[in-house]
């Protein structure tokens, strides 16, 4: 089928996925309560302690660590999703019409991205009120953002991939938590690297989304940018590398 209508269908159910949010609107608590809880319990319960008493230099430290936590979770609600269509008997539907048999897939990953959206602006204004200041220019931010939603929409196809196997939405959620407390915990979110552990140092250092971390606090408030960015969308791309194909046959196979 012809690129350009693969990304017309593509686009159309992207177009579905942004129907079903405004149809119920609940699908964005996740993402818009998640960041406030994090930030207040983090900046509120946990800064004074972290910091020394430095409640306002932590937040500088945490919110951007915390932006990208969000979206990581976020990604998450793609093959919850996935899953709820194929158990729905959805996709059955799908396979019956004259559509490039990515698009199902491809569309629900672009609908997500207005999870994404209401995310970032959701955690971007309640650390402004809570005192978070952006120490770079606009294009830095902007950049910030959108590593964040490459990394993000690269982790959707892991979770696509996940939901081909699994029976339930409740069997993938629970299996997601195992997954992703590792990798949004186990990095310098809430602490510098070097304060933690060896052993726990060293998983640090290889977390894909520390240098994702590293590289949108640098953006945001200043720090090294060019060697954790690089290295955050290699990861990305290696991502997408081996887990688009995969996501890919096994729906081709299932379908």
């Amino acid at each position: 089928m012809p690129p350009l209508r693969v990304a017309r269908h593509s686009l159309t159910l992207g177009w579905r996925a942004v129907l079903k949010i405004r149809a119920n609107p609940e699908q964005l608590a996740d993402v818009t309560l998640m960041p406030i809880i994090f930030v207040t319990m983090f900046v509120f319960l946990f800064g004074g302690a972290i910091s020394g008493g430095h409640r306002h230099d932590y937040i500088q430290f945490v919110l951007p660590g915390i932006a990208v936590q969000t979206l990581v979770f976020a990604s998450a609600g793609t093959g919850i999703n996935l899953t709820t269509d194929i158990t729905k008997g959805i996709f059955d539907r799908f396979r019956s019409m004259p559509i490039a048999r990515s698009s199902p897939l491809s569309g629900l990953i672009l609908g997500d991205l207005v999870r994404y959206a209401a995310s970032a602006l959701v955690t971007m204004v309640y650390g402004l009120l809570l005192g978070f200041r952006f120490h770079t220019n606009p294009l830095a931010i902007t950049l910030a953002y959108l590593l964040i939603a490459v990394f993000a929409l690269a982790l959707c196809w892991v979770w696509v991939l996940l939901a081909m196997f699994v029976k339930s939405p409740q069997s993938l959620q629970g299996f997601g938590f195992v997954l992703m407390f590792p990798l949004t915990f186990g990095r310098n979110v809430f602490v510098p690297t070097a304060t933690l552990p060896g052993r726990q140092q060293a998983w640090v250092k290889v977390n894909p989304v520390t240098y994702l971390s590293e590289a949108v606090r640098g953006l945001m408030v200043g720090g090294p940018v060019a060697g954790p960015a690089w290295h955050a969308l290699a990861w990305s791309v290696g991502i997408l590398a081996v887990f688009v194909p995969a996501a890919l046959t096994v729906y081709r196979r299932r379908a």
